[in-house]
Parts: C-alpha cells; sequence; structure tokens
C-alpha cells in the first residue's frame, strides 16, 4: 500500500478539498479578528489552531501532489500546477505566524496600541489575500491539469 493512496485512490485529490476550504476560512478568520474586535473575541484560539491544521495539511498535500505527478508524468499542466503549489506553503506560514502573534497580542499583550493593531490588520490582509489568491490559481491550474483547456 503506497503511503500516499486510500483504498488505491490517490491522497491529493482528497486532501486538496480540505486546503481548497480551510485556507480562504482561516483568512477569512484573521482578517475579521484583525479588523472586528467582536469577531476576534468570539473566534479565540479557533483561528490560530485553524492556521496551525492549514500549515500541517499544505506539505502533506504538497508531498501527495508529487507523489500522483510521478505517477502521471511530466505533463506541462501538472508541472506548471506542481510548481504554484511549492509557493502555498509561505503563504500558509505567514497565516499560521500572524493569527498565532495576532491571538499572543491580544490575550497576553499589554492592551491594543493603535500601531501595532495597524501592523496585525496590515498583515492579515496580505497574508489572507495573498494566501487566498494562491490556492485559486493552484486550483485554477490543477483544474486545467485534470480538465483541460
Amino acid at each position: 500500500m503506497d503511503l500516499f493512496e486510500i483504498a488505491g485512490l490517490p491522497l491529493h485529490p482528497l486532501i486538496v478539498h480540505a486546503v481548497v476550504i480551510l485556507v480562504p476560512l482561516t483568512a477569512l478568520a484573521l482578517i475579521l479578528g484583525a479588523l472586528l474586535p467582536a469577531a476576534r473575541k468570539r473566534l479565540g484560539i479557533v483561528t490560530p489552531i485553524a492556521a496551525l491544521v492549514v500549515l500541517v495539511l499544505v506539505p502533506i498535500t504538497m508531498l501527495a501532489g508529487q507523489a500522483l505527478a510521478q505517477q502521471v508524468g511530466p505533463v506541462p499542466a501538472v508541472v506548471h500546477h506542481a510548481a504554484l503549489g511549492g509557493l502555498l506553503w509561505p503563504w500558509a506560514l505567514a497565516i499560521f505566524v500572524v493569527a498565532a502573534v495576532q491571538w499572543c497580542w491580544y490575550r497576553f499583550g499589554e492592551g491594543p496600541r493603535k500601531t501595532a493593531r495597524m501592523i496585525l490588520a496590515a498583515l492579515a490582509v496580505v497574508s489572507g489575500v495573498g494566501s487566498t489568491a494562491m490556492v485559486v490559481l493552484i486550483g485554477e491550474a490543477g483544474a486545467r491539469a485534470v480538465w483541460g483547456g
């Protein structure tokens, strides 16, 4: 049994959907938490935990994708999809770091200073929008690799 298969099916198309859902949702939670104190209080530790799950799932999805790409062979569309996929991990790391710092700052910090709030909000927006945009680009390239066009 291959490590990157479940019941004979490749793992990549099975777990990629978790990444496609969790990255934008985590990004949204991060941005809302940075901009709206009420949302930040309601979300609490959920945002950094979701960001940690994303941080763990992205490399697993990439490894499963590499295993699938070896089976498929050097198809240009697959190579392009894989190249884009390799760019998601730094964005996932950014989301996690910003989420953890934001949670720690508001949980244990001295209080919400305006400059710190603005920096955290800017980092949340950049990492959230950037990671979501990468997921869209990677997903579109993956769909083209599978379905052509």
